[in-house]
């Protein structure tokens, strides 16, 4: 019984107990569909002059087959997916780079870096590469040509909240070098390791009186997987830095800052054009982010850029407050 009189000395002396620190509260936002469940097929069927096949294309949505080469549309969901439907020169062809997989008793996202072969006898001979890709935001459909691959992608998705971590599901095949094939030339060795990334950037823009849209990085959050992971990694998590990092440990080079070049990132503006987002500086942190940048893909060069057999499983993508 000492210690019960040493406790009751204590406190009649006026000394008080540590209290113990409670866990810090944490509020979870789903993206919607971001458990990868809900999935729309699309059938196109293409070109006799280039065999006339059909081909199942496969959208981050929900709703009813779409049938009659139809563009995608997105009214529902906020994804768009790097497979797409062209149609150059009055020749329909597709491309397929993200399927759904089972998992558990529902469904992930799987990206595919693949190429994609076009070849009639005396007429047409080329192959391209095309990665597997999931982003938030629209792709312009049917796509016309292959010049300027991003601004056919509008990354113009409003948000303006300050989330401390970017948390989904995981695992990884990012395969081995690189090559890269256009469809026009010779296939071209990169001897650069393919790495399959996940970013996330938000930003504060806004639009001159001539259309062009600029921006100052308010937050990031970025990662890059160069090694095979075979087994399902739960709840992982990458934390949104805000501000200038790049004189922080954990910065690395492909945070900076977007330089202009043909793989920035596009929007439309107030016209109805499709523009480059150019980043201009970085923000204080606790700027008002005004857009997100939110992609997966399975490679980290760019358009036509890649490894064949890379492979990026996703499930279960929201923010973290």
């Amino acid at each position: 019984m000492k210690w019960m009189t040493c406790l009751h000395v204590l406190l009649c002396m006026g000394f008080s107990l540590p209290v113990l620190a409670q866990p810090a509260t944490e509020e979870t936002e789903d993206i919607a569909f971001g458990n990868m469940d809900q999935w729309m097929v699309r059938v196109v069927d293409e070109s006799f002059v280039i065999g006339g096949n059909t081909k199942h294309l496969y959208e981050i949505t929900s709703g009813d087959t779409l049938k009659n080469n139809t563009p995608y549309e997105p009214t529902v969901s906020p994804w768009a997916t790097s497979t797409v439907m062209a149609k150059v020169s009055g020749i329909y062809k597709s491309s397929t780079t993200v399927f759904p997989e089972e998992r558990d008793n529902g469904y992930c996202a799987r990206l595919e870096t693949r190429m994609e072969h076009v070849k009639v006898l005396g007429l047409i001979n080329i192959s391209v590469l095309a990665t597997g890709t999931i982003f938030l935001g629209e792709i312009m459909e049917p796509v016309r040509d292959t010049k300027n691959p991003q601004g056919k992608l509008n990354n113009n998705v409003p948000f303006d909240k300050h989330p401390k971590a970017l948390q989904f599901d995981y695992k990884v095949q990012p395969g081995g070098e690189q090559i890269k094939a256009t469809g026009f030339g010779r296939i071209q060795n990169i001897p650069e390791q393919n790495n399959a990334e996940a970013c996330l950037l938000l930003q504060h823009r806004w639009e001159d009186e001539n259309g062009n849209v600029f921006a100052q990085r308010v937050g990031t959050a970025y990662e890059r997987y160069d090694r095979e992971v075979s087994e399902w990694q739960n709840s992982h998590r990458i934390p949104v830095h805000y501000g200038d990092i790049t004189g922080e440990a954990y910065f690395k080079p492909y945070m900076a800052l977007m330089k202009k070049g043909e793989n920035i990132p596009h929007c439309r503006n107030s016209k109805g054009k499709m523009v480059p987002i150019q980043e201009v500086g970085w923000a204080k942190p606790d700027t008002a982010p005004t857009h997100i940048i939110l992609r997966f893909s399975s490679g980290h060069g760019g358009a036509y850029i890649g490894a064949p057999d890379a492979k990026f499983w996703l499930d279960n993508v929201k923010l973290i407050y």
